[in-house]
C-alpha cells in the first residue's frame, strides 16, 4: 500500500449509479487516484451515460477515458496511479487479469441483482421483463469471472407496479451508496466480509440489443406492460410499426383484463374519452406515452386519429 495516510482509490463508472457513489466518496473526503469513464465516442451510444469530469476537474482528479480500459497502454496508465483500491460501479465492461491484480486491497464492484441470480447483462431489465416481484443489488470483490466474486454484502429491492427501469435504477443506486459507505472502512482496513456464491443457484442473462424492442402484441397484457417498462427511458423503447413507420411505446398501463371480443393483437381502440388502447393477446394496453420515429414524445392520446388500425411486429 502507498505510505499516504488514506488508500488511494481508483474509481471506474460511466452512469449515475457511479456517479452517485463517487459524489458520497468526495463529501466524505476519500482520497482517489484517479477517475476513469468511457470516452466520448462511447459514452454518446451508452445508455443513461453520465458525465464524470466535471467531478474530476473541481476536485483536481486526474481523469481518464477509455474505449477498453484492458489495453497495454491504459493498464499501464493506471499502474501509474498506484491504487490501492479500485471501486467499480456502473460498468458493464470486465476487468482483465492485470488490473484486477494491482491493487493491494482488490477490486470491488456492483451487479443490480441478488447473485448468483441474474448474473450478466441487464438485469434490471430482465428482472421487469420476467414479472418479478423482487430484486436487489450486490457488493462483490471482482475476479476473473462474470459476477461469480466473493459477496460483501446484498439489499433486497421490492418491485413496485409503478416502477419502471429508471425507477428501479434510483433504487439500486440507492442501496450502492448505503453499502459502500459502510463497508469502505473495512475494505480499505482490508478486512471487509466476504461470501463464496452458490453455483448451483446461478442465472446468466443474456446481452440486450435496441432492435430487441419489438413489440409482440400477441403477448398477453401483462407481460407487454413489464416490456414497455422494462425498457423505456434511458433505454432505447418497446417499439412497433404501422405503415411501416415505427412507433416507440415509453409507458403503457394495463387496461380490460379479459379479451375484447373479434379483437386482432395489436388492433387500435379509441374510447369516448380518446384514451387509445392496444388489442392483446388476452386484453387491452392503455398506450400513455409514444413517439413516431424522428418526432418529438407525444401523450397517447395523439394516436386517436388511427383508430381501428392495427399495429405490426414489422416494418412492412
Amino acid at each position: 500500500m502507498t505510505t499516504t495516510s488514506l488508500p488511494r482509490i481508483l474509481f471506474v463508472g460511466a452512469v449515475e449509479e457511479g456517479r452517485r457513489c463517487l459524489e458520497a466518496l468526495l463529501k466524505q473526503g476519500e482520497q482517489f487516484a484517479g477517475f476513469v469513464t468511457l470516452d466520448a465516442a462511447l459514452a454518446s451510444v451508452t445508455s443513461g451515460w453520465v458525465p464524470f469530469d466535471d467531478l474530476a476537474a473541481a476536485h483536481g482528479v486526474p481523469l481518464i477515458t477509455v474505449r477498453n480500459l484492458n489495453t497495454p497502454e491504459n493498464v499501464a496508465r493506471i499502474g501509474e496511479l498506484q491504487p490501492d483500491l479500485i471501486l467499480v460501479v456502473g460498468w458493464t465492461r470486465l476487468l482483465g487479469t492485470e488490473l484486477l491484480r494491482m491493487p493491494p486491497l482488490g477490486a470491488v464492484g456492483f451487479h443490480a441483482s441478488l447473485l448468483p441470480h441474474y448474473r450478466g447483462r441487464a438485469p434490471v431489465n430482465w428482472a421487469l421483463i420476467n414479472g418479478e416481484r423482487e430484486t436487489g443489488n450486490t457488493m462483490f470483490f471482482l475476479d476473473e469471472g462474470v459476477d461469480t466474486g466473493d459477496v460483501i454484502d446484498q439489499r433486497r429491492i421490492a418491485i413496485l407496479d409503478e416502477d419502471d427501469c429508471a425507477s428501479l435504477y434510483r433504487k439500486v443506486a440507492d442501496s450502492a451508496v448505503d453499502m459502500l459507505l459502510e463497508h469502505l472502512p473495512r475494505l480499505k482496513a482490508g478486512t471487509a466480509p466476504r461470501a463464496a456464491q452458490d453455483e448451483g443457484q446461478a442465472t446468466v442473462m443474456p446481452r440486450r440489443r435496441p432492435e430487441d424492442g419489438l413489440i409482440d402484441w400477441s403477448r398477453d397484457t401483462r407481460s407487454l406492460f413489464n416490456w414497455v417498462r422494462a425498457l423505456t427511458h434511458p433505454y432505447p423503447g418497446a417499439f412497433t410499426f404501422h405503415n411501416g413507420r415505427r412507433l416507440s411505446v415509453w409507458r403503457a398501463a394495463e387496461a380490460a383484463p379479459d379479451p375484447v371480443t373479434g379483437a386482432v393483437p395489436g388492433r387500435v381502440f379509441v374510447g369516448d374519452d380518446e384514451q387509445v388502447h392496444v388489442a392483446t393477446g388476452n386484453g387491452l394496453l392503455r398506450l400513455d406515452r409514444l413517439q413516431w420515429e424522428d418526432e418529438e414524445e407525444q401523450p397517447g392520446k395523439a394516436l386517436a386519429g388511427l383508430d381501428g388500425a392495427v399495429l405490426s411486429g414489422r416494418p412492412s
